[in-house]
Formats: C-alpha cells, structure tokens, sequence
C-alpha cells in the first residue's frame, strides 16, 4: 500500500497534529479509532519512552496512526548566555514566588537516539518537524514498515523532503498554531499561507500533500481538500476536545480569545511559534530576538510555564493556537471528526448547488 492509498482509506480524511502538552495518547487513540489519523506527539519524549508508548497505541487500536518527533539540534551553548538568558526570566519567576532554576544539563532529548527509538517500533507512519532526515534515515524508517512525512513550510523545504525519499509532506501554513517548521529560510521568508501552499506544493512535487494552518471546521477540510491536499492536518480544532490535555488556563483563554488574538513568538521557546498573545508575550517582545535558540530558551522557561498552569495563570503560559482559534469547539474527538465531515459534505455540495450548473447556451 501507498501513502497515499493509506490516505484515501481513512474513512474521514483528517489527521489530528501532535501538539506537544496538549495532545495525549488517548486523543490519538481516540481520532484513529473515530476514522482518521491520531499522531501521538513523541517530541518531548526520552528515547526509551518511544517503544512503550507506541505499545500502548498498538493495543488500543488497529487502526493506523502516527508518531511525530521534532528534530532538535545538539547543543552546548555558552554558560555566559545561559547565565544571561536566567537573568532575563528572573522577575518571572519571582512574580510566581520561585528562585531562578540553576542553568540545566540537559536542553533537549536526543533525537539521534529518538529516532533510533522510533525505528525499531515501527509506527505506520512517522513525521518528522524543524529540518530534514538524511536519504539513509529515510530508508530505514522505509525497511522497519513505516511511511515518512516531513513538515514544509515553503516549496523548497518540500523538495528537500521529496528529495530525502519522503512519502509525504505536511504542508504548514502561516496560520498554524505552535511552532513553526521552518529550516532553509528565517521565519519572514516561510510565511506561506496555507491555501498557496497546497498549491505551489502539489506542483512542485509528486507526493500526497496534508494541508495544515487555519482549518477549523468542515468548511476549512472541504476547502484544502478541493486545493488538492490528500488530507488536512487539524490541531487548534482539537485544543478543547474531551480528550485534549490542554490546561484549564489554557482552555479558558482558548474559550475567551475573541477575534484575532494570536500573535508569533520566540520569547518562550527560542523558536518562533503562534500562540494567543499575552502579557509575557507583549513584555518580552522588545526583546525576544535576544532570547537563546529553540531548545535552550525552551527549556529555560519549562518551570515557569508548568508553575504558571499549577497557579492559573495564563500570562506565563505559552498558549500555542492557530489563526481561527475562536472556533474551536468543545466535545468528544471522534464526534468532532464526524461533525466536520458533515460540514465539509455540505459545504461541497452547497458549492455545486450555488455554481454547478454550468451555462445554457
């Protein structure tokens, strides 16, 4: 079977994204049991964590599903920038009663050993975010049994993918929430919106494209659908699911965003990302190019956001979201999935219905 006949038999063509502190294993397990394809978001996972969890998938349903791992550099920075970086987020952490953490050992998992992890268990399907797998680590995934998606964000990341022997490309879109995939250019130049990536994508490659950014219903699915993805890629959708993970805060700004709220940010992560402005967001702005890279400023500012949720405070948690976050709906994912394929029915149909009937002449 190919990837793409993988696709084309789920029985609802919508994948749900791995969003790391949000997405379990049961909101996984629950979208691929529903019909489509449930990613169990493995970024921040030790490598010996990969082979149970992907176990645990295994036993709870037949159905495919994914396994995503965010591909972090190694790093050794300068003590003096760390030191700097603590410095920074002193005042923050003071604000919650804490000390400044002592700067870490350890900035991000091995992806090395994540990936050698992820191999040997053999996921259907493995995707990969923030650069690009070698042709060899392509292969191997290919020999184990499982199917490679890469994260693009413009055409040319897309054709290094294609290039790699990728099976697939998810399309991120510049509506997406959380972080950005991008790894040839700066953020500024892979701004793509989702609906011109689709496109530009499809005729530049010849792999199935999954359609990410901005699609929070059935009319968003039916749309990146008729632009030619195999299928769309929803995360903010799922943010106030039953089976999400998604802090109380979180969802309670989620619930209270209003029109237009999310802005991009490298104050919380060293890597720029969309999520829901607020006050750290605005403060830090100035600032935030001055920040460590992704993973170092990530893992500086983990205490502070786990502190923040344990205090219900969202001005200190990174409240990752897509454009169109207001629509986000509550209840059950396999009756979320079900009620977007509805939607995405009905909005084809009222299109012919409205444009279909071509001319008399």
């Amino acid at each position: 079977m190919s990837f793409t006949a993988l696709l084309q038999s789920l029985p609802i063509p919508i994948i749900q994204a791995p969003m790391v502190g949000a997405s379990s294993d049961g909101l996984a397990i629950s979208v691929s049991k529903g019909g489509g394809l449930g990613f169990l978001a493995a970024g921040a996972m030790a490598a010996a964590e990969i082979g149970p969890a992907v176990a645990a998938m295994r036993s709870a349903t037949d159905a495919p599903f994914g396994v995503n791992l965010l591909m972090a550099p190694a790093v050794a920075p300068d003590p003096l920038d760390v030191a700097r970086a603590l410095d920074r987020l002193a005042v923050w952490y003071g604000e919650l009663g804490l000390p400044t953490p002592a700067p870490p050992n350890i900035f991000a998992p091995d992806f090395e050993a994540q990936l050698e992890a992820l191999t040997a268990v053999t996921p259907p399907v493995a995707s990969f975010a923030f650069g690009v797998l070698n042709g060899q680590q392509v292969e191997a995934l290919h020999r184990a049994g499982s199917y490679v998606v890469g994260t693009a964000t413009t055409v040319a990341e897309a054709r290094a993918w294609a290039d790699a022997g990728a099976d697939g490309i998810c399309a991120q879109g510049m509506e997406a929430g959380g972080h950005r995939g991008h790894f040839l250019e700066d953020v500024d130049a892979s701004l793509i919106g989702t609906m011109a990536l689709i496109r530009t994508v499809r005729a530049a490659v010849d792999l199935p494209v999954i359609a990410a950014g901005g699609i929070m219903d059935g009319h968003g699915v039916a749309a990146a659908l008729a632009l030619g993805a195999e299928a769309v890629q929803m995360g903010t959708a799922f943010l106030l699911a039953d089976e999400a993970v998604t802090s109380l805060p979180w969802r309670r700004a989620i619930a209270g965003a209003g029109d237009d709220p999310t802005r991009l940010t490298r104050a919380f992560t060293g890597r720029h990302a969309r999520g829901i402005q607020n006050r750290f967001m605005r403060e830090m702005q100035s600032i935030q190019n001055e920040v460590p890279d992704y993973p170092v400023q990530n893992r500086l500012t983990q205490p502070l956001r786990l502190a923040a949720a344990v205090a219900d405070d969202p001005d200190m948690i990174s409240l990752w979201a897509g454009q169109g976050v207001a629509l986000a709906p509550t209840g059950a994912a396999a009756d979320l999935l079900r009620q977007w394929w509805a939607e995405a029915g009905d909005a084809a149909r009222g299109v012919v219905a409205r444009y279909g009937r071509g001319s008399q002449s």
